[in-house]
């Protein structure tokens, strides 16, 4: 009876299915069945059908990946195994090999102990709300007619040049006439998924590398390091004088910088220059760039200075591209630093956003380039709720303050997609304005959900 009624829950959230590894539902048992519903949907026509899959270094990836083969398999489709590799190399090499399907096994920038299950089509991109829902429609509606006869049992393999794919695909988005040489940069690699292909695509690219979390234990994966706790890279920037170093989060589909001092830049910030330099070259399409709802008003208005526009998404870079496409965008990404190229691109790249900006840079110092935006204080907090469903009180709050700032800042409050949280974020040209605002909004959240 649990299962049927754990079955009745929604799955799939902003950024596929994610939770805590061995319960619901990250189990092997739900793991392979959306193998299995994944491989029916996507398995058309005659050709012999391949799924590719990736993961990051979590201990509990091994456990989710076995069940995902046996599903698959048992549906006749064949899966290459690439082992620890960023997000956005499975998405490129599910188009590379003619994949029918796409899957990365991570939890992105969480602990160790969650994991989650990315999907992505034939195309590489991450699949629609309709094409999560249909998975979701099957496996609760029974999956026993889908399992092939024993000679059309699906194979597995392991692919052993992925890494040097990936790493070729990331050199090729850098100038042909730029090298890196004569740079000192830090990279870290939260001991995750890009821990080795990053390093050696910055050290072929001619630049002297520090690496910082390249040692996986399966433990260890963006525990203090990393783009969600960048303080050991800008520590390491300072202390050897790099000129600007780099982190990722724990499946490499996004990145923060900092420059020279150790100061952090955000993905705004990298939005912000990219947009000057394209624009300057006549590179940038869309006449701007996509963020997000989550975007700086200051990152706005340095676009509204250059005469470009942003254009806001919903939170997730699916949505983000979806946007791009809608309005002739060739740049976008989110403040958390997915950075989406869509000319080489159809899901955020921690460390092909890095290049992009080290080309941007035209020989500057990081901190005089970053200059040129001004942020406005943000202060976000994440409120713990039993249910997410906001209540009129809360968005009578947040319509309250939201008049209070016309025109000096705003007030977002959104469910976590992934996780039982409200979000809130309180914008504002004085700090001590916008954590008062966020103080409050949270109280009301409390009160109203906690």
């Amino acid at each position: 009876m649990k299962q049927q009624k754990d079955m009745g829950r929604k799955l799939f959230g902003t950024d596929g299915v994610r939770g805590l590894a061995n319960a619901f539902p990250m189990t092997p048992e739900i793991a392979m069945k959306i193998g299995m519903a994944a491989g029916r949907i996507f398995t058309r026509g005659e050709h012999r059908h391949r799924v590719v899959i990736g993961k990051d270094t979590r201990l509990s990836g091994y456990m989710i990946e076995s069940a995902l083969v046996a599903g698959f398999t048992a549906v006749g489709m064949d899966v290459f195994l690439f082992g620890p590799l960023p997000s956005p190399a499975v998405a490129m090499l599910t188009r590379s090999l003619r994949a029918d399907l796409g899957v990365m096994i991570s939890a992105s920038h969480n602990a160790y102990h969650d994991n989650g299950i990315k999907l992505f089509g034939p195309d590489g991109q991450k699949l629609s709300d309709a094409r999560e829902h249909e998975i979701e429609v099957l496996m609760a509606t029974g999956l026993e007619e889908g399992l092939v006869e024993a000679a059309k049992i699906g194979r597995a393999k392991r692919i052993d040049d992925s890494q040097a794919r990936y790493i070729e695909f990331a050199k090729r988005t850098f100038p042909r006439n730029l090298r890196l040489e004569g740079l000192r940069v830090v990279i870290d690699c939260a001991n995750g998924a890009a821990y080795r292909v990053a390093p050696a695509a910055l050290w072929e690219l001619g630049a002297e590398t520090i690496a910082l979390g390249v040692e996986p234990n399966g433990f260890n994966i963006n525990l203090e390091c990393g783009s969600t706790a960048p303080e050991a890279m800008c520590r390491k920037v300072r202390e050897v004088r790099a000129d600007f170093g780099i982190a990722l989060d724990g499946d490499a589909d996004r990145v923060v910088m900092a420059d020279e001092n150790g100061r952090i830049l955000d993905g705004d910030q990298i939005l912000a220059l990219i947009a000057r330099s394209w624009s300057k070259s006549r590179q940038l399409k869309g006449g701007g760039v996509v963020g997000t709802v989550m975007s700086n008003i200051g990152l706005e208005r340095y676009l509204k200075s250059l005469e470009l526009t942003l254009a806001r998404a919903p939170v997730g870079d699916r949505y983000v591209i979806e946007e791009m496409k809608k309005g002739g965008f060739n740049v976008g990404g989110e403040q958390s630093g997915h950075v989406i190229y869509l000319r080489d691109q159809v899901a955020g790249d921690g460390l092909t956003a890095a290049l992009l900006l080290c080309a941007a840079l035209h020989d500057r110092p990081l901190s005089q380039a970053a200059s040129v935006l001004r942020r406005y204080p943000q202060v976000v907090r994440n409120v713990p709720v039993g249910s997410k469903e906001l209540t009129p009180a809360v968005l009578a709050s947040v319509e309250r303050l939201n008049g209070e700032l016309a025109g000096r800042g705003r007030v977002l409050v959104r469910p976590s997609g992934t996780e039982p949280l409200v979000r809130i974020l309180v914008e504002a040209r004085d700090e001590a304005v916008a954590r008062e605002g966020c103080a409050t909004i949270a109280s009301v959240v409390e009160s109203e959900l906690g």
